[in-house]
């Protein structure tokens, strides 16, 4: 009789042990954060958060920009969850091939070598390199494209690659003359306190960097670039979603307005 009951009890303090285990705070963090059957994904957007007026922060902290305000819209109307992720400009494909953001929506110039690795939307924006220097610099427009100059650049845009192919590849320009940098703010003071001759940027975004600052446009060089969003070769489906959002986007009132508020035309 002693033996039958203690079968019984045996697996009694088991089972409590056990459920006791299941309610604890130990738990792993893949665990933890596991979204729930039928949870939507959320899509995580890499910005630039230093790159006004596209993709920046406000005082707040919150992302805000033509950009994201852009997505935000796009979102909304497709029934997408989203976040926005600041990201270093060089490691935005990285970090995307990483699976760290699902796609790059703040003012990437559609590339070839870009186009190799990543697809893009639709085009959404034309946009031009400019170069300015500070009010009191002595050196020219012809200094510049001379490769005289030694000149500032946000590492891995499309001014820092204008400025190798044209001038420093050319043999034109020593490639210690071109100066990269983390972000273009930092480019923006280094250039208003002299230390550099000149900088190259996307216009709309050179324009508000150097407002209130000693520095002033000298030249516009038509490279007639053109935004899309990045997006990973293996989504065609986002792909497919965000070129209808943006399709449906550019047809709706709130383009323009988004374009006046961001002093885009």
């Amino acid at each position: 009789m002693k033996r039958s009951f203690a079968v019984p009890l045996t697996i009694m303090l088991v089972t409590v042990l056990l459920l006791a285990g299941c309610t604890g705070t130990g738990s792993s963090p893949q665990q933890a954060s596991a979204p729930a059957s039928g949870q939507q994904k959320m899509y995580i957007v890499g910005i630039d958060a230093e790159y006004p007026p596209y993709s920046y922060l406000d005082p707040n902290g919150t992302p805000t920009g033509f950009d994201v305000d852009s997505m935000r819209w796009i979102a909304q109307k497709k029934g997408l969850n989203v976040t926005f992720q600041p990201t270093a400009w060089d490691g935005m494909i990285p970090s995307m091939d990483a699976g760290k953001i699902d796609m790059v929506y703040s003012g990437m110039t559609i590339t070839p070598e870009r186009q190799e690795k990543v697809n893009f939307s639709i085009p959404y924006l034309k946009i031009n390199q400019t170069v300015a220097v500070p009010d009191s610099g002595k050196k020219t427009l012809d200094d510049f494209y001379a490769g005289k100059m030694v000149v500032g650049a946000q590492r891995g845009t499309t001014g820092a690659i204008w400025v190798e192919n044209n001038l420093v590849n050319k043999g034109l320009m020593p490639a210690d003359n071109l100066k990269l940098y983390d972000s273009f703010p930092l480019v923006a003071e280094d250039l208003a306190i002299g230390r550099l001759d000149a900088a190259i940027y996307d216009k709309p975004s050179m324009v508000t960097a150097i407002a209130g600052k000693p520095a002033h446009l000298i030249t516009e060089i038509d490279t007639n670039e053109q935004y899309g969003v990045a997006i990973p070769k293996n989504n065609p489906e986002l792909l497919r979603t965000i070129n209808e959002g943006l399709a449906d986007l550019m047809k709706d009132p709130y383009w323009q307005t988004l374009r006046t508020k961001y002093s885009l035309g």
